[in-house]
């Protein structure tokens, strides 16, 4: 291993947490050392908060590796690869942070790991504000990953929400020989919409979680598309709910979006917000939505070859990602205009 250091500014572009693990887990995967400051220097609590610290911590538990300077509000850390993966780790979130993060991290990291890893978590939130919910990685990133020759699966045992937290979530990693390009240029007609919606046991009674896809149901209806329904109530240590639609296309394609419950937001709204942005990426024509474009860029930059996606728009994240891997990685990204927004390519070469 290298002991020089890859130099990450934190605050550079979007400046947000994403910046942190992704160039935790691009640490683990190139065996360099990376430090890391100025860390979400633009937010209003600079530093990092409990999900980010979680999964820093997780992903030098998982590679073997240490990380110097941990700690909530820091804004500085020094991380050291390991070169010994474990094979199971349990992670404790004593918050609302978001589960989906720290999965996100750990994925990224588990890409060149040699034997399957299986993950524990207790705490967090499985819905959350700012974050994917846990839902969205599990039916829409895990599917598309599958295509790339990545195999993993989360269990969802128990729901969390803010601002409390409270869930439990197994995950299991099989790691990938190699990774294909993925190559999603022409999406097709959508064939069909998932909707799941859910809720804390005690908003049964209000029959939240039947609310959230009966309205979802009617206004998608009204655009002729094939509709399946999964809903349910989870014991919760607080109240919260959540929904996430999934459409899949005949070519392949899969496109997510999802609402979430608040103090004084209508179920019916939760709803629509997530009908509205699903519908709007749809008319749009592209292959794949705004967040899902910055989460495939890591598996992207780690195949062999050329990748291609569409996507509506060239999000913040998006770029940022691209600048943080081609630091670690010999790869390259270019975005063009197409009719669907962008066109986002990248090309690994052997180094």
């Amino acid at each position: 291993m290298s002991s020089k250091f890859i130099e990450i500014d934190g605050s550079v572009m979007e400046g947000g947490g994403s910046i942190l693990r992704l160039s935790s887990a691009l640490s683990v995967l190139t065996k360099k050392p990376v430090r890391i400051f100025n860390i979400r220097s633009g937010r209003p609590q600079p530093g990092l908060r409990t999900q980010h610290l979680r999964g820093l911590e997780a992903t030098a538990e998982m590679s073997g590796g240490r990380v110097e300077g941990a700690r909530i509000g820091a804004t500085e850390v020094f991380f050291y690869p390991g070169t010994e993966h474990s094979e199971h780790i349990s992670i404790g979130i004593e918050t609302a942070g978001s589960v989906g993060l720290v999965i996100q991290s750990l994925l990224i990291s588990s890409i060149g790991i040699k034997k399957k890893l299986v993950v524990d978590i207790e705490g967090g939130a499985t819905f959350g504000k700012y974050a994917p919910p846990l839902q969205y990685i599990q039916f829409v990133l895990l599917p598309l990953l599958r295509r790339m020759g990545y195999h993993a699966e989360i269990n969802i045992i128990r729901h969390g929400f803010y601002p409390v937290g409270g869930s439990k979530v197994k995950m299991i990693v099989q790691p990938p020989k190699k990774l294909k390009p993925v190559v999603m240029k022409e999406r097709g007609d959508i064939e069909s919409i998932d909707i799941i919606s859910v809720a804390a046991m005690r908003l049964k009674k209000p029959r939240v979680a039947e609310r959230q896809y009966r309205e979802a149901e009617s206004m998608l209806k009204k655009s002729g598309y094939s509709i399946e329904v999964k809903s349910g109530y989870s014991e919760t240590p607080c109240p919260g709910s959540g929904m996430v639609l999934i459409a899949k296309s005949a070519n392949g394609c899969i496109i997510g979006s999802d609402g979430l419950g608040e103090a004084g937001k209508k179920a019916e709204e939760v709803a629509s917000d997530a009908v509205n942005a699903l519908l709007g990426v749809i008319r749009a024509g592209s292959c794949v939505d705004e967040y899902m474009s910055d989460q495939l860029l890591p598996y992207m930059a780690m195949a062999e070859g050329r990748s291609a996606i569409t996507a509506p728009v060239l999000s913040s994240h998006a770029q940022t990602n691209m600048h943080i891997l081609e630091k670690f990685l010999p790869v390259k990204f270019t975005v063009s205009r197409t009719d669907c927004g962008v066109l986002i390519e990248s090309e690994r070469w052997l180094s």
